[in-house]
């Protein structure tokens, strides 16, 4: 049990700075930059230390802001009731459970091994909501169906850029030339990268959709 806390603890461990700069890469990931995990004693750095590390932080409250922007668009088009929040919350919720169990589902049915713990996947998952935001604050701002889609594609890509990058360091590792999983494992490996990846961007669309008048 104090395992677990602890654990958990680890993704909470963050300060404004880890914030600020976290928010940065998931919007502007695109700069060239290291984008290996810090580690301590074979383990990873806490989440502050490493701009790199997953966190739980800016899923929850970027999920809990996503609520809330959804609210406010509902609100300016005069469809706003208090019973929505409830409906999205729900939504968010139920949707993040399905998601994580359809990958991990595919994890075991692929045998793919690799460093990304589930936990870690929680968190990965949950950084879609700030893509999320922006999108529906770029509609909100602007009222402009042409305005959202430009923005929706640019998180979009963004947010497929940024898992790219921190995922194929623990679903590919680099073999340093040998192939211990043999092609098949490779490309086993290259499919699920590509299915978290892919997944990401419908979700921002289909959570956001709904909530475009056009």
């Amino acid at each position: 049990m104090k395992k677990s806390i602890s654990s958990i603890k680890y993704y909470f461990a963050v300060d404004q700075a880890y914030v600020f700069k976290k928010l940065c890469l998931l919007l502007f990931p695109f700069r060239p930059r290291n984008w290996s995990l810090a580690y301590s004693a074979d383990e990873p750095v806490p989440p502050r230390v490493d701009t790199n590390a997953p966190d739980y932080y800016i899923p929850l409250m970027s999920a809990i802001t996503y609520v809330l922007v959804a609210g406010l668009v509902l609100g300016t088009q005069d469809k706003f009731t208090p019973e929505q929040l409830g409906m999205h919350a729900s939504s968010v919720l139920v949707w993040n459970i399905i998601e994580i169990c359809v990958l991990c589902f595919t994890f075991y049915i692929l045998n793919v091994q690799s460093k990304l713990r589930t936990l870690d996947l929680i968190a990965y998952c949950g950084y879609k909501y700030v893509g999320m935001i922006a999108a529906l604050s770029s509609y909100l701002i602007t009222h402009s169906l042409f305005v959202y889609r430009c923005s929706l594609l640019y998180v979009s890509l963004s947010l497929s850029y940024f898992l790219v990058k921190c995922l194929r360091l623990q679903i590919l590792p680099d073999t340093g030339g040998s192939q211990p999983y043999g092609s098949g494992g490779s490309k086993r490996r290259i499919y699920l990268l590509l299915l978290i990846v892919i997944l990401q961007p419908l979700f921002i669309w289909y959570l956001t959709r709904h909530l475009i008048v056009v």
